[in-house]
């Protein structure tokens, strides 16, 4: 190299210049001062197929899954209406309970005022009526009982409490109790023949059965047959024997 281009620094138009020369194509060249990029690589036959899934299974997948999702629809569906059936009986219950302890609120109390009332009848049912019109004062004091019994009456009549006085009716054992069975040609078999204590009936709600005594119908008693004689083991008093004899 001589000397007058010894210091003499080499550009790039002298490298153009030089390709040129040389015959090599300008798509050759370098881009700049950097490295040309590489060309993208290209994929992989086999693996693009194997990526690829196969014909059918996407539908079967899906169906699969929708097929899941309706049974989890269903038993949810089924468990909702189950719980809301649930709470409605119990709505129900609740209501006819606080419906039925409006109307029977009061029945403890009734029942507690029936001894109050039998004594009531027993002491107007206690003398005659021709003891009561001879004294004035006792007359006053029987008109004072039957007001008395008539306000309780009708106290219980505001609340729905009728009386059960079922002398002459059938024998029902929902509504009677019945403590003996007597002969009783008046009344037929099965027949009510005396009341011992008057039942109470609030709404239909049963408060106290009337204490009775039922006819078993018995042949009528003999004309002036009279009352025998009580025997060992046996009571006189009124009506533990009676006359059957034709």
């Amino acid at each position: 190299m001589s000397e007058g281009t010894k210091d003499t620094p080499i550009t790039e138009e002298d490298v153009a210049r030089v390709l040129r020369e040389c015959g090599a194509d300008e798509a050759e060249q370098p881009a700049g001062k950097g490295e040309a990029p590489q060309a993208a690589p290209k994929p992989d036959p086999a693996q693009a197929a194997a990526a690829k899934p196969a014909p059918g299974q996407p539908e079967a997948h899906a169906e699969s899954r929708i097929a899941k999702l309706e049974a989890e629809v269903a038993t949810l569906k089924e468990q909702l209406l189950r719980e809301l059936a649930e709470g409605e009986n119990l709505r129900k219950r609740f209501t006819r309970e606080r419906e039925e302890q409006a109307k029977y609120a009061v029945a403890p109390l009734a029942k507690d005022l029936l001894p109050a009332v039998d004594n009531l009848r027993r002491a107007l049912d206690s003398l005659p009526a021709e003891a009561i019109g001879a004294d004035e004062r006792l007359k006053g004091l029987m008109a004072g009982i039957e007001m008395t019994e008539k306000a309780v009456l009708d106290a219980f009549a505001k609340h729905n409490i009728t009386v059960v006085d079922p002398k002459g009716e059938k024998m029902d054992p929902h509504r009677h109790e019945a403590m003996v069975e007597i002969p009783d040609h008046e009344t037929p078999a099965g027949h009510i023949s005396q009341v011992f204590e008057k039942g109470y009936l609030m709404l239909d709600r049963l408060l106290r059965p009337a204490r009775v005594a039922v006819s078993k119908g018995g042949p009528p008693a003999a004309p002036g047959a009279g009352p025998q004689a009580a025997g060992p083991g046996q009571g006189n008093e009124p009506g533990t024997k009676f006359d059957t004899k034709v």
